[in-house]
């Protein structure tokens, strides 16, 4: 979808100290054959810190940047990836009483690691339905630190991360213009994240600990031997450079118009294959170096690299950035963001924090 009347205004985000792989190596929980495989530095562990509460953190911040008054937001969005906290209670309740109120819709979306993205996507079309809409909260939060999960295991190629991020989106000029953003699907590979395990009744209600990467080396693994799996995984790479194609074309912009991309925070290799092999444009350009740093922190990691990029220089004036992502389902997103200028958050406190 082309999106060019959309702007970002505000961007904002925690992240809590790091724990370093070799840290992790020493515990056992992680090996030294991993480090040289995957090349991570590092993942972001926010101990007894709950999701919904990094959440507001990071809104406050996107709104205090954007310069609107939670009194002028329209929606709220509110993603994530991992239990938030009591079952059967919304998360975005949180962030709606202790900042927004309660004029605006409030809601949550299921819809894994590209779910940012697909919030972008649904709050242009909301902002743009009715004539004087002004602007959208977008926040996600995960904390892995919890029973029936490894977060040094459970992903494959990844370490789980936990932090918060939100954005605003804005019908007014904001520091930067969502350019286009597009979501498609590969329905026929929804066993990938769920592979052999009974519908019902759901596995974490019995204890089943959570471990897509198994789930993902299963489905793989069936793909080579049953025909039909083997074309799920071409249509999945198809699908991936058909978005990334898209989200480009609906921008008016090409491969080489891209300075920096930002995917999922996963190893070297997955990030070189998306940066070279979809984009043909080397990896340096991509925001690997800061995901390394703080894992792959659910549905976060692009807006953690737009605000870090912006904030240390790696984005400025008339630059683009192409953010991917691919969540359970399958789903598929990508979008191109344009940097308008250098916010004053940016100028004022320089670095990375």
């Amino acid at each position: 979808m082309e999106t060019a009347d959309m702007y970002i205004s505000g961007v904002g985000s925690y992240v809590p100290a790091r724990v370093s792989v070799e840290d992790a190596v020493a515990a056992g929980r992680y090996t030294t054959e991993e480090v040289g495989l995957h090349g991570l530095a590092s993942v972001a562990v926010a101990g007894d810190v709950p999701a919904p509460e990094m959440a507001l953190r990071a809104a406050r911040a996107a709104v205090a940047r954007s310069g609107r008054s939670p009194a002028e937001l329209d929606l709220l969005l509110y993603t994530s990836t991992w239990h938030q906290g009591p079952e059967g209670w919304p998360p975005q309740s949180y962030v709606q009483r202790h900042l927004v109120g309660d004029g605006v819709l409030s809601t949550q979306l299921k819809q894994g690691c590209n779910g940012m993205l697909t919030a972008l996507e649904l709050a242009a079309c909301h902002l743009r339905a009715v004539p004087g809409r002004r602007a959208a909260l977008l926040v996600t939060a995960d904390n892995y630190g919890t029973p029936l999960v490894d977060r040094w295991r459970m992903l494959p190629g990844a370490v789980a991360g936990d932090a918060g991020s939100a954005v605003v989106l804005d019908t007014e000029p904001g520091f930067a213009r969502l350019a286009s953003v597009c979501t498609l699907s590969v329905s026929q590979a929804e066993e990938m994240h769920r592979c052999a395990e009974p519908l019902f009744p759901p596995g974490i209600l019995e204890g089943r600990t959570v471990d897509f990467a198994a789930h993902n080396d299963e489905f793989r693994r069936r793909a080579v031997t049953e025909g039909d799996g083997t074309k799920v995984l071409v249509t999945l790479d198809e699908r991936m450079a058909e978005a990334i194609d898209q989200a480009l074309a609906e921008a008016g912009i090409k491969p080489g118009d891209v300075t920096r991309v930002a995917c999922m925070n996963t190893s070297r290799e997955i990030a070189d294959q998306i940066c070279e092999m979809r984009l043909g444009v080397p990896a340096s350009r991509s925001a690997w170096e800061f995901g390394r740093t703080i894992g792959h922190c659910g549905a976060s990691d692009q807006v953690l690299a737009l605000e870090h990029l912006v904030r240390t220089g790696g984005l400025g004036p008339g630059d683009h950035l192409l953010m991917f992502g691919f969540g359970p389902g399958v789903t598929i997103s990508a979008a191109v963001v344009e940097v308008l200028e250098s916010p004053v958050w940016a100028r004022a406190r320089g670095g990375d924090a």
